[in-house]
């Protein structure tokens, strides 16, 4: 190494040594440096600190060594590295909280994974960067393991058209348990055994009444202008907007106090410095608030009730209604005893008939006549029984008060 500090040494290339190792105190005399190549030498670690004295670092190449370990405070201190390449390592698993924050490395653009020993990744962390360090997040040539998650990551970068994705579609590659060779994770899409399905791009739900922010998570760095187009056409481009819709500081469209009309699909046109790129986010809006009672039932839900309570009902009404024909009560109970018969009704003169067979099971027993009257008249001694005639009416008894009969009877009405 140099013995006297490199005041202006900016780029510092030692490619192709047979470097096995590096010192923590190796770059402590060239504060200044911007481009540092390891690049194909033989590194089986970076150790923790390594790189903390060069906070001016904007590309470090470390591609085609041995390394299979990575200190998380390998990188700390680079607040202005643009630039990361791993490639061609033996490396198993790397820190991603460097870059989950974005406050341990601001700067990265770019950082190459690329031909390593990775056999996972979490999918729900790297979905979370933003897009313009997914664009150039390069993963191709990993042993990585095939599942669905892992497929509709690939698949998101491709409907984006990120350039990790679209430049080696073909070396995203996976592993299946039944498969003897690697398979491209694209082909995945209806494929046994795990027939996965992309996922919807930028789909918001929300419910009547909250607030939520649409984020716009373009590609680009460096944009020069921006603004939010919403489903009515209507144009939000000055910070803080009108009505219930606010363009962020950020970029970020707010919506306050969501209204079924809010639903739709809203575009954020941004323009960088090269190119243009419009972005589609999807809001639904359930039509209920999230912490009350709904405010409307499901139509077909509320039909499909009232049928089922309907069909009760009518099994209740055919089935649980008591019986009130005669033939339900006692054969032999007796009626109630009335102490007079004046509180009678006049039109229950009429004597019962009763054939010459046996009774019919729905006809009232004739009450005892023993103190009874005829036609509303008060008898002391009783009535006596008339004797036995032959004939149709052979049969007739004495009227019974309690019951009904009609007043069309062939007995005269005494008043």
């Amino acid at each position: 190494w140099a013995s006297r500090p490199g005041a202006h040494l900016h780029a510092l290339l030692l490619s192709h040594n047979g470097l096995s190792f590096v010192s923590t105190e190796a770059f402590a005399h060239v504060p200044h440096l911007r481009h540092l190549d390891l690049s194909s030498n033989r590194l089986r670690a970076l150790e923790e600190n390594l790189f903390s004295d060069l906070a001016e670092l904007e590309v470090l190449l470390l591609y085609n060594n041995e390394i299979s370990a990575v200190d998380r405070t390998a990188f700390d201190n680079l607040s202005r590295l643009r630039k990361l390449y791993l490639g061609q390592n033996r490396i198993a698993r790397f820190p991603l909280e460097l870059l989950r924050d974005g406050s341990r490395l601001p700067q990265l653009a770019l950082l190459d994974l690329s031909a390593n020993r990775l056999r996972s990744l979490p999918v729900g962390e790297l979905q979370a960067l933003p897009a313009w360090l997914r664009d150039r997040l390069y993963l191709h040539g990993n042993p990585l393991a095939c599942d669905c998650p892992l497929f509709q990551l690939v698949a998101r970068g491709r409907r984006r058209r990120l350039s990790a994705v679209v430049d080696f579609q073909e070396e995203l590659r996976c592993l299946l348990p039944t498969a003897p060779a690697p398979v491209g994770i694209l082909a995945l899409a209806g494929r046994q055994p795990l027939n996965c399905s992309e996922a919807r791009e930028a789909v918001l739900e929300a419910h009547l009444g909250d607030t939520v922010t649409l984020s716009c998570d373009t590609r680009l760095r460096g944009v020069r202008s921006q603004h939010w187009v919403t489903p009515g056409g209507e144009r939000v481009l000055e910070e803080g907007g009108n009505g219930s819709a606010a363009l962020l500081a950020n970029g970020s469209l707010q919506l306050r106090a969501l209204r079924p009309e809010d639903a739709g699909t809203y575009a954020c046109w941004v323009a960088g410095p090269l190119l243009n790129e419009t972005l589609y986010v999807e809001l639904l809006v359930h039509n209920f608030t999230l912490h009350g009672p709904h405010d409307t039932l499901n139509t077909a839900y509320t039909t499909l009730v009232g049928c089922i309570l309907s069909v009760v009902l009518v099994l209740i009404y055919l089935y649980l209604t008591p019986c009130r024909c005669c033939c339900c009560r006692g054969a032999d109970k007796p009626p109630a005893p009335r102490d007079d018969s004046i509180n009678s009704s006049v039109l229950s003169a009429t004597p019962n008939h009763a054939a010459a067979v046996p009774r019919e099971p729905c006809r009232s027993r004739s009450a005892s006549a023993t103190g009874s009257g005829q036609n509303g008249r008060f008898k002391v001694g009783g009535t006596p029984q008339p004797p036995p005639r032959h004939g149709p009416k052979a049969q007739r008894k004495v009227s019974d008060p309690d019951s009904v009969s009609s007043v069309f009877s062939d007995t005269p009405i005494v008043v």
